[in-house]
């Protein structure tokens, strides 16, 4: 599908992964909704960088992980560009926690990388279906990690709510279709994230070491995903691992 003046609402845009992403989409023709949370400067050097290259792009700042948030960044696409073709969930929240500390996870830290990773993505795609609707269809793509498909990641509850994020993914496939196509991607460690930047040195180096290919995932491989799945008219429902191969089904 050509997706060239599609409009693309694209979640943690000012992260390492959120901005080759929307740099990805801009050089297909997109329009984009920059969401961020608190990037101010930021947010609007990267707008600013997109306009100059000719991308019709806005940044909004908005706290996606409540129904308030997630209602401001719609309606800032819809009033900017008349609708929205893409929805892409990228923004997350985690913690460094060994998986043998369970009391360091308690309830609220449990909680709030839950409440953030896998319920905000599903009210976000609730609230975005009647606007894709509108546009008659759309794609979403979620992106959740490795650590969804290993039990192994920042915390157990990130593989928890990236696992969860999987599966939403697939129910919403169902839910949706034929009109709308969900898929997922799942990175591997990424370095240059903000999600990476929580990991201990120790994490970091072992997760590293122990894929096939000895070495981090290239994000450009990651947004060239987010693309594909932006413009097909026949993948649905599907998670796509990359991860320098640790992760083998």
């Amino acid at each position: 599908m050509d997706i060239s003046g599609k409009v693309a609402v694209v979640t943690g845009a000012t992260g390492g992964l959120g901005w080759d992403i929307c740099r990805s989409l801009a050089r297909e023709g997109v329009k984009l909704c920059m969401v961020y949370g608190t990037s101010v400067d930021k947010a609007e050097a990267q707008q600013q960088e997109l306009a100059a290259a000719g991308c019709d792009a806005i940044a909004v700042q908005a706290d996606i992980g409540n129904q308030q948030g997630i209602d401001v960044m719609l309606k800032a696409a819809e009033d900017a560009f008349g609708g929205i073709d893409i929805l892409v969930l990228d923004a997350a929240y985690n913690e460094s926690i060994p998986f043998r500390d369970l009391d360091a996870l308690d309830a609220d830290k449990w909680s709030h990388i839950i409440d953030f990773n896998l319920t905000a993505p599903y009210l976000a795609v609730r609230a975005a279906v009647p606007y894709l609707q509108k546009r008659g269809g759309g794609r979403i793509v979620t992106v959740s990690s490795v650590g969804g498909n290993l039990p192994a990641s920042s915390s157990i509850a990130y593989s928890v709510s990236k696992a969860g994020l999987q599966h939403l993914s697939r129910c919403l496939a169902v839910a949706l279709a034929p009109d709308i196509l969900v898929n997922d991607v799942a990175p591997g460690l990424m370095a240059g994230t903000r999600m990476t930047g929580k990991l201990t040195e120790e994490h970091f180096n072992r997760s590293k070491d122990s894929s096939a290919l000895k070495k981090t995932v290239d994000r450009d491989d990651v947004a060239a995903a987010v693309v594909m799945f932006a413009k097909t008219d026949s993948i649905t429902g599907q998670s796509l691992v990359i991860d320098s191969g640790r992760c083998f089904k």
